[in-house]
């Protein structure tokens, strides 16, 4: 789903970098009432366990692979606003440093995996929750359906884009259903991921999951022969694992997928460059611009001739970047809003 230069036309392209300018303005905001002490380390670490996912390409159909996007799993667990972001510092970084989706095309790219993936799913997940049981494994059904839906609704968006932008002429007819087609299977593969991930962090620590607050239920006691709320204090703590504990786990398993098991991702081209190919549409693809400047262009380091470390190390030093410029992104935007919110920054009076 990375576009590469070349593909959208240069208007098409400024205006999705506007759209992409003013959504992460937005989320900066919105992510500060999101994040708290709990979720501001959390969020860097999503950013980094989503790029680390994105280097595993399963196969979807013959001779097509796919790989998560990840804009409903940011959602759910950090909220939507912090999601936005989280998919935004990865495809920068993608962009930047790995030559991977084009620089001009970045607008894009973040409109279509960013924003679109994280207003649909997670609007798709609160309506959910909001009809099913109030137990964790809603959430976690949830999420699966809110996956599933979130990448087709990004290969729509790609068809609307080409088909005001594109620059082959091709009938908008063929690329809609083979993209459409295609990502639904990537979808299945998205849902899995997503489901299992969140299923994971809300079986130790549910307080941590955004998408799963307010679903607990408070705790009662019979007071004078009436249930009442306990209060706060009183309540079970529902972590039964450190936070800590939960971001080493979290790092580590980000590096061993893209350090070890990205070598044995499938080597298939991807949904869009598989229909790219098929149909025509990449006939204007453009080289990136940092292909040749770059020395982890194609998730490898150059100079390094062992396949199997080159790209190991290139998905090590990804992670770490990521980790480090999200979480510093995100620790960021959590002291701004203690800042705001200090007595010192109230009006008199208040």
């Amino acid at each position: 789903m990375h576009v590469p230069d070349g593909f959208i036309n240069a208007p098409v392209s400024a205006v999705t970098g506007v759209v992409a300018a003013g959504a992460i303005a937005v989320s900066l905001r919105g992510a500060r009432r999101e994040l708290d002490e709990r979720t501001a380390p959390l969020a860097g670490l999503v950013a980094a366990f989503i790029f680390a996912v994105q280097m595993l390409n399963f196969p979807v159909a013959a001779g097509t692979s796919g790989h998560l996007l990840g804009g409903a799993l940011a959602a759910i667990l950090v909220g939507p606003f912090t999601g936005v972001l989280c998919v935004s510092v990865v495809l920068l970084m993608q962009g930047i440093l790995f030559a991977d989706g084009g620089l001009t095309a970045l607008g894009v790219n973040i409109t279509d995996m960013a924003i679109v993936t994280t207003v649909v799913s997670y609007a798709l997940f609160r309506g959910l929750v909001k009809v099913l049981p109030r137990k964790r494994r809603s959430v976690t059904v949830a999420a699966f359906v809110a996956a599933l839906l979130s990448v087709p609704a990004a290969a729509l968006a790609f068809t609307f884009l080409y088909a005001i932008g594109g620059t082959t002429d091709v009938a908008i007819s063929k690329v809609a259903t083979a993209m459409i087609g295609v990502h639904v299977l990537i979808g299945i593969g998205e849902a899995a991921i997503t489901a299992l991930t969140v299923g994971a962090v809300i079986a130790v620590r549910p307080d941590l999951v955004y998408g799963a607050r307010g679903l607990q239920q408070r705790l009662k006691l019979r007071v004078n022969g009436e249930l009442v709320d306990a209060p706060t204090a009183a309540a079970p703590v529902a972590a039964r694992s450190s936070h800590r504990t939960v971001w080493i786990t979290g790092l580590v398993t980000s590096l061993v997928l893209a350090g070890f098991v990205s070598f044995y991702a499938s080597a298939d081209p991807d949904g869009l460059e598989k229909v790219a190919k098929d149909k025509g549409i990449d006939a204007k693809a453009e080289k990136h611009a940092t292909e040749d400047s770059s020395p982890l262009a194609g998730y490898g380091v150059k100079d390094i001739s062992d396949a199997r470390v080159s790209g190991g190390l290139a998905g090590v030093i990804g992670v770490g970047v990521t980790v480090v410029a999200g979480t510093g992104v995100f620790w960021a935007l959590r002291r701004r809003r203690t800042a705001d919110a200090s007595p010192a920054s109230l009006p008199e009076g208040v």
